[in-house]
């Protein structure tokens, strides 16, 4: 292969190098949201609308949208501390609004933050034991 061939299939700058997932399993959406896979079966009895399809061997395959919705609903449980019912009644107060899949991607965002705040706590003290180490 030339050095001119190999530029040619190198991404653009700014290129994703992977395709964003749009279909997830039911562990995946578990790791994703911290939930166990009873809940998320529990929820789906619970919550129409989550009401993710099965594949031919008859996994759970969620979308992107109900990944989003999923966090929605754990903020409100969990976060927000909403019955079920209310929850379900707040999910279809902000679909009537038209403000669901805002709402709902930000509930998955606030999700991500906490995460990675949890994550620069835990490296921020790993490194005070290092330093105290030396």
């Amino acid at each position: 292969m030339t050095p001119s061939s190999s530029r040619q299939q190198s991404a653009p700058r700014g290129a994703h190098s992977e395709p964003v997932q749009e279909f997830f399993s039911i562990g995946e959406v578990c790791d994703l949201t911290g939930l166990k896979p009873h809940v998320l079966r529990y929820w789906e009895s619970q919550f129409r609308f989550l009401n993710p399809a099965k594949n031919r061997s008859g996994n759970r395959v969620y979308q992107r949208r109900e990944v989003e919705l999923v966090m929605l609903v754990k903020h409100l449980l969990y976060d927000e501390k909403y019955t079920i019912e209310g929850a379900r009644q707040k999910v279809d107060e902000h679909r009537k609004s038209g403000d669901l899949k805002v709402i709902a991607r930000g509930a998955l965002t606030v999700e991500a933050l906490e995460a990675l705040e949890d994550d620069l706590r835990e490296l921020v003290m790993m490194l005070d034991s290092l330093a105290l180490a030396d």
